[in-house]
């Protein structure tokens, strides 16, 4: 049998029903929506269980229950094969090594890091990037400006302007990008820069392309001289669009054109 929803936690809910009405072996309507209730409470109570020990695991000690449960939620979500709430929890631990290090808040950080991905609870519920959700999310609860900031920034949607902020992306960068943590194989991580790439080459006046951040971004350079900056303009709607059309791909990926012009003179 195979069980198949883009919400992981209504699979696990379906995974449980299904498992236990096998056993009993009594399957009819009403039995069904009484063993399907029970095991929506089951999900909720393992959920809250999860979150309250992710809390525990990396010392925070306070947090509001509505975040908690999302936290937990997480469990049954993974990205590239890492499970998002461990892979919220290391990061948590690296960002408060690092604030230790520069002396910064450990606790600050670990939050920032250990919320990043909040919004990765909600993306089936609602529509736009999982930073922006999480952002939205803790700001409603509670979370103070520090935090919010560095969720909503940690993928560049918003401009970074806090230490935090940085700090929060590099945690989350070196616990995804570690050998073995993501189980998207090599051969088709080449080929997918490679396809961003050679779109961007393929329009006139670009010099360089670079594939940045595991590909989600583009950074394009163009020539100064036969590029203008309405034409760069253009230029990185045009790649975006193409990128739309022919790639397939998670998230976001962001394209930047940089039109760079120099004046020098040697004064003798």
């Amino acid at each position: 049998m195979l069980l198949s929803c883009f919400d992981p936690v209504r699979r696990e809910v379906a995974r449980i029903t299904l498992e236990k009405l096998v056993l009993d072996g009594r399957i009819h309507p009403h039995r069904i929506e009484e063993i399907y209730e029970r095991s929506v409470a089951e999900v909720e109570q393992l959920c809250a269980r999860a979150g309250e020990d992710a809390l525990v695991e990396v010392g925070i000690t306070s947090m509001h229950p509505e975040i908690v449960t999302l936290l937990g939620r997480l469990r049954y979500r993974t990205s590239y094969g890492q499970n998002v709430l461990k892979h919220l929890i290391e990061s948590a631990h690296l960002a408060g090594i690092m604030a230790s290090e520069l002396r910064l808040d450990p606790v600050l950080l670990k939050r920032c890091a250990l919320l990043h991905d909040i919004g990765k609870a909600l993306t089936h519920e609602v529509e736009g990037s999982h930073a922006l959700i999480g952002a939205d999310v803790a700001r409603k609860y509670g979370e103070n400006d520090d935090v919010v900031h560095a969720i909503e920034a940690h993928h560049n949607e918003v401009e970074v302007r806090t230490i935090e902020a940085v700090l929060t992306q590099a945690a989350d960068a070196i616990s995804g990008g570690r050998p073995g943590a993501r189980r998207e194989s090599l051969e088709s991580y080449v080929q997918r820069l490679e396809r961003l790439e050679a779109i961007a080459t393929s329009y006139e006046g670009v010099d360089k392309v670079f594939a940045m951040q595991a590909g989600r971004e583009v950074r394009v350079m163009v020539l100064p001289d036969h590029v203008d900056d309405i034409q760069a303009q253009v230029i990185a709607r045009d790649i975006a669009k193409r990128i739309e059309e022919e790639l397939t791909y998670p998230g976001q990926i962001r394209v930047t054109v940089v039109r760079e012009s120099r004046a020098t003179e040697l004064a003798h």
